[in-house]
């Protein structure tokens, strides 16, 4: 009996969410009671297909080449600002790290020793391959509290100042789409594409 009346209060819920009175796609009791013959709808008829401006929205990655960068531009000045006012709290006036990780870092010791030596900081001047990889993390989930909440314009002056204080750009330098994907990060060609396949072949 405490079964049975389970499975009605589950298909009560989902007539509830459904917000209609045909019931004729939610499960039964018998077709949710354990032990019971009858299979489970395919569909249980909740929600609906995403429209595209929906997808596009969400659809905001960016791949090492560029793919994916918005229009817009930030100048290591004005990304210094923001940074300051939204970021600091946790990486650091200058991005040496606080509550949160490090930012910055120019040394990787004696070819690339971070398996070798502990000690050494990973952070984006020293280890990151991709600088469109620093555009991608920053807009979607930067700041903490606030992630997503940044404009294009403003993740590209934070990015300029990061890239500024690694030493990776000049500290007058402008930041857009064309220019972020030709950034070399001196990691660059310490990452190759693991193009293993099994067997013999495994290095």
């Amino acid at each position: 009996m405490r079964r049975t009346c389970r499975a009605l209060t589950l298909a009560a819920l989902v007539v509830a969410a459904v917000g209609e009175r045909d019931v004729s796609s939610a499960p039964t009791a018998a077709q949710s009671a354990p032990g019971g013959t009858a299979p489970l709808p395919e569909r249980f008829g909740l929600g609906r297909p995403a429209t595209p401006d929906e997808i596009r929205r969400l659809d905001i990655d960016v791949t090492p080449d560029g793919h994916g960068l918005p229009d817009g531009r930030g100048s290591v000045a004005e990304g210094a600002a923001l940074y300051a006012a939204k970021c600091a709290a946790c990486h650091g006036r200058q991005g040496e790290g606080a509550t949160s990780d490090r930012l910055v870092a120019t040394d990787a010791g004696r070819d690339f020793a971070f398996g070798r030596d502990p000690s050494l900081a990973r952070a984006i001047g020293n280890y990151w391959p991709y600088a469109t990889t620093l555009f991608d993390y920053v807009a979607r989930s930067m700041p903490l509290a606030q992630p997503g909440s940044l404009t294009p314009n403003e993740v590209y002056g934070v990015v300029a100042f990061l890239l500024a204080q690694n030493r990776i750009v000049a500290g007058d330098a402008v930041i857009d789409r064309t220019v972020l994907p030709k950034i070399v990060m001196p990691a660059r060609d310490r990452f190759v594409p693991d193009n293993r396949t099994g067997g013999a072949a495994i290095r």
